[in-house]
């Protein structure tokens, strides 16, 4: 048997010739062009290539006099104490020109004009300086100013540099010191954006007007607009606005103010549980949670803990804590957890002696945060513009029937057209009309509307003893919106628990409340005041959740 002959080479395979659009082949002289164009093009990027390694090369051989001034710094385990003095933004002035300072700040802008400089507005807070990165000999290199450039918004960073006087103004509004700038000689990183997604939205932007929104969307460069949903989805990111640091110090002070006013009157601050055998108010309104084998509730209020330490003999009370409302209102001013300052306190003689302390309070609130939050106020109003808020000497103070002849003076009827009672609460329109009413004829926006009829109260409000329909109870309202609602409580058994039946409230759901009573109860009176409902109002930031540190409302349970 022979061997098969081997297989035919196979010829070598034709260059593909190049061919004109129409189909016909490339003439020699278009060949030789195209040639020609391939090799200078081929010598083109060699050259590219090697001037950019040989930059690389220069620049890798070249000593970075300023390696030790910049980069990140080593992670914080506190491992010593140096003693060195930080300064805050807060202090700069041109006052201090030429001295040497030293701060933690975050990254709110940066712009680079040229590869030798880069400017940064460094925030701290709600304090903004501008500060200048520059090439100079033995101090900034340009591997210095061009890391600089690179580093991302809201980067946590370490400035060392000096305070140079500004020779005129600041222009930029989101500078807060306006007469000097720093001159930086040492930047570290300490805590570096390690997210590869890209920031949610910048704070720059966070700190627009509704009305700088508006206008600028005539113009080359609109400004974008930010959601609330937005923002609340990213709160972190949203509470670093200068706006938001003065809102939460503002709500701060309200605070102090509460505590400063009450205990130099005499007051107890009390700390009630939040978790109650029984709902305190209407089972409707109530979070139920699992308790070991049975169930509790989340409080609605301190009312009951409240009275019950009137019933102790402590006298005068007051709390700030988390109330709980499981009401299903997703309006602009309702949450389901919010921040309840709660009064209470025996009187002598007459509920009003604890209505008089409290139009005390809101005056004194109201008349020192301007005088000691004027920056912060100042802040809040470049993005939340409002009318400053009227505080008379003298509060007004009206009755309930005299709110409904306000209302039929000024045209106001039901929604089906008929007259309004007097026995009939207030709507939310209805009381922004008399805030209206009230701010004409008192020059103020705050009035305390008293003697409510008794029927849109609790069950343990006291009955007027001249007209047994209404009742010794009373609402603040501020801006034309209720802040605070408040009554003489019944403090005698016997009436409390004829009250109770009538409300449909057994009296054995609630045997530690009652037993305070039965056990002998000054007369007393109070109140609850919605902290957040206050700053909102005060400051017409339009949304309650805006002055919530982490709102919750039926939609929203994170962050």
């Amino acid at each position: 048997m022979t061997d098969a002959p081997p297989p035919a080479a196979a010829p070598p395979a034709a260059e593909t010739e190049e061919l004109n659009e129409d189909g016909t082949p490339l003439s020699e002289n278009q060949k030789k062009k195209r040639a020609a164009k391939a090799e200078k093009e081929r010598k083109k990027a060699e050259t590219a290539a090697r001037l950019a390694a040989e930059k690389q090369a220069k620049e890798a051989s070249e000593v970075d006099f300023a390696a030790q001034n910049y980069g990140p710094q080593p992670l914080n385990q506190s491992r010593e104490r140096t003693g060195r003095t930080f300064n805050l933004i807060s202090e700069f002035s041109g006052e201090r020109d030429g001295e040497a300072v030293m701060f933690s700040a975050r990254i709110q802008t940066s712009r680079s004009p040229s590869a030798k400089m880069v400017f940064l507005t460094l925030r701290a807070r709600f304090d903004c300086v501008q500060a200048i990165l520059a090439q100079t000999p033995e101090v900034v290199s340009k591997q210095m100013v061009k890391w600089a450039a690179g580093l991302p918004a809201e980067t946590l960073v370490a400035v060392e540099g000096t305070l140079v006087k500004s020779p005129v103004p600041i222009e930029s509004s989101t500078v807060t010191v306006k007469d000097a700038e720093v001159k930086i000689t040492k930047l570290h990183v300490i805590s570096a954006i390690t997210t590869t997604a890209p920031l949610p939205f910048y704070v720059d932007d966070a700190v627009r007007s509704d009305a700088e929104i508006e206008a600028s969307q005539s113009t080359d460069r609109p400004m974008p607009g930010l959601p609330l949903d937005l923002r609340l989805d990213n709160r972190v990111l949203d509470l670093r606005t200068v706006t938001n640091q003065a809102i939460f110090r503002i709500e701060h002070g309200v605070c102090r103010l509460f505590r400063e006013y009450l205990d130099n009157e005499g007051f107890l601050e009390i700390h009630s549980p939040k978790l109650q055998g029984a709902a305190t108010e209407s089972g409707a309104s109530v979070f139920k949670v699992s308790y070991f084998k049975g169930e509790a509730f989340l409080a609605q209020s301190p009312q009951l803990a409240k009275q019950m330490a009137i019933a102790a003999d402590f006298g005068k009370v007051y709390e700030i804590g988390p109330v709980f409302r499981a009401e299903d209102s997703n309006t602009p001013r309702h949450m389901t957890e919010f921040t309840g300052l709660d009064l209470e306190m025996a009187f002598n003689e007459h509920y009003h002696e604890v209505l008089d302390l409290l139009t005390g309070l809101f005056t004194f609130i109201f008349q020192q945060l301007p005088i000691r939050y004027a920056k912060e106020l100042a802040l809040v109003k470049r993005q939340f513009p409002v009318p400053d808020f009227l505080v008379p000497d003298k509060m007004p103070r009206i009755t309930f029937k005299e709110a409904i002849a306000f209302l039929r003076e000024d045209g106001v009827k039901n929604a089906d057209g008929s007259e309004l009672s007097e026995l009939e609460d207030l709507s939310t329109e209805q009381e922004r009309i008399v805030g209206r009413i009230v701010r004409e004829k008192f020059h103020s926006d705050f009035v305390v509307i008293d003697k409510y009829p008794l029927a849109v109260r609790p069950f343990y409000t006291m009955p007027d003893p001249a007209n047994p329909e209404y009742s010794n109870s009373y609402d603040f309202i501020m801006r034309g919106n209720e802040i605070l609602s408040g009554a003489q409580r019944i403090h005698d058994a016997p009436t409390l628990e004829a009250s109770m039946a009538k409300a449909g409230v057994p009296v054995e759901s609630m045997p530690s409340y009652v037993n305070a009573f039965r056990a002998g109860c000054p007369p007393h009176a109070g109140g609850g005041i919605g902290l957040e409902r206050v700053v909102q109002f005060f400051l017409g930031l339009g949304n309650i959740r805006r002055a919530s540190l982490f709102p919750r409302d039926p939609k929203r349970l994170e962050p």
